[in-house]
């Protein structure tokens, strides 16, 4: 049987540079917003990873013409879709593999008056409830019905009709699905309590560009007129600020001088700032990140003295994809950092993995934890582990490599789902991973 596991040598330093990848939030937005048009729609810095080829795949299967210029360069065309697949259990089946499929429903309802889900997969991180994305619909004029036996969400409009918008969450995917409805729907829409990630700002843009009208981009209150069709456009994904936020994270923890080039500073908000109050030291050269090699790192306190509190919230706060790393990098730090999950109650339950390396963390509730590094005084050690999600799993893989000892880390499918070919692209900067 082929085993999907890595096996991780431990206490490796790296050294040289990388360049993160295209980002994975965006790209899975960028795509689906390629069904609004029936023209050709080119994406640059498209990142090859598992759950991005699966919307491909999904979309390929609706009729989307896909053509691969590089590995990382696509055009679609969405000039022939086939609904009668849409409604199919094939395209059910495979649906459910990747939440990410939950944002075709904007652009299939605001083009072809329908759209069909399942109820879809991706990271077990806590409930992520979908009513941000139906209650937007809903307002727009879908209706909506839900079939229990199967698990399966189906909308309908005959036309949809702008509206005020005022979204009780802050949802990245809501508020994509309901902008890329909206560009197509009859008159003025205003999404109020918008999400505004870089995420959020390039799909804005990349519509703009298509011949939508959107203002507001980059702000919590988005006004959209909507406008009979959009055309093709020419479009490159940003930097992933994860992956970038990871690459510190790493560096920090195997002690280790690394530049992470082309990062695009200006779409990194707290990240940065937030791994130097660990006592990260970093250097900015032009539009590159250097981790410098340090013997130790100090976490800083809060002005009064009080230990510091690092928590999550919706952009411009701090992004909860980089609490995983945050809360492995602090493990070797001098002093102590409590990490505040407020968004996914299931997020911080790979701790125990950690304790088990040797760690000193505790775990106050399914929402916080807190941790008390080592300074560096005695290493983590190699163990065998399970990847979770996609976040924790990378978590554990930089544990991995600072450790002493080897470590195996299976499930690995979920590291793919995020990370390009991150064996390989740290094999060349000295890391020490087999793939099995």
């Amino acid at each position: 049987m082929t085993q999907n596991a890595f096996l991780v040598e431990g206490a490796c330093r790296l050294s040289g540079s990388i360049s993160p990848q295209g980002a994975k939030n965006e790209a899975l937005q960028v795509i689906s917003a390629c069904l609004l048009s029936s023209e050709t729609i080119r994406l640059n810095n498209v990142p090859d990873i598992i759950d991005v080829r699966r919307l491909i795949s999904l979309v390929s299967g609706l009729g989307v013409v896909v053509t691969q210029h590089t590995k990382n360069s696509y055009s679609f065309n969405a000039g022939n879709i086939d609904l009668d697949y849409f409604a199919s259990d094939a395209y059910q089946k495979e649906a459910k593999k990747i939440r990410g499929s939950v944002m075709l429903i904007g652009p299939l309802l605001a083009r072809f008056g329908k759209a069909y889900i399942p109820k879809p997969g991706g990271d077990k991180i806590g409930r992520r409830r979908l009513d941000a994305h139906f209650q937007g619909f809903l307002k727009l004029g879908a209706t909506f019905n839900y079939k229990e036996d199967k698990d399966e969400y189906f909308l309908e409009a005959d036309s949809l009709r702008g509206k005020y918008l005022h979204m009780e969450e802050i949802s990245v995917t809501g508020t994509a699905n309901i902008v890329m409805a909206a560009v197509l729907a009859e008159g003025k829409t205003i999404i109020y309590n918008a999400a505004c990630e870089p995420y959020i700002q390039q799909l804005c843009k990349m519509l703009n560009s298509m011949g939508a009208k959107i203002q507001g981009i980059g702000s919590n209150l988005l006004s959209i007129d909507g406008v009979e069709s959009l055309s093709g456009t020419d479009h490159t994904v940003l930097p992933d600020m994860i992956e970038t936020g990871s690459l510190i994270g790493l560096a920090a923890m195997t002690q280790s001088t690394l530049r992470i080039t082309d990062v695009r500073l200006d779409q990194l908000g707290l990240i940065p700032a937030v791994f130097q109050k660990l006592g990260i030291s970093l250097t900015f050269e032009n539009d590159d990140i250097i981790v410098n090699e340090q013997e130790v790192y100090e976490i800083q306190n809060f002005i009064d003295g009080s230990i510091l509190s690092i928590y999550d919230s919706p952009w411009p706060g701090f992004t909860p994809d980089l609490l995983s790393i945050v809360l492995v990098v602090a493990t070797q730090a001098r002093g102590s950092v409590l990490i505040h999950q407020k968004m996914f109650e299931s997020r911080l339950f790979f701790v125990d993995k950690l304790i088990d390396m040797g760690a000193q963390i505790i775990l106050c509730d399914p929402h916080r934890a807190t941790v008390i590094g080592l300074e560096r005084k005695s290493r983590l050690r190699g163990i065998k582990m399970t990847s979770p999600d996609i976040r924790a799993g990378v978590s554990l893989l930089i544990a991995a490599l600072s450790a002493n000892g080897t470590s195996r880390i299976e499930n690995i499918q979920q590291i793919d789902r995020g990370y390009e070919n991150i064996d390989l692209r740290l094999n060349a900067l000295g890391a020490r991973i087999e793939r099995l």
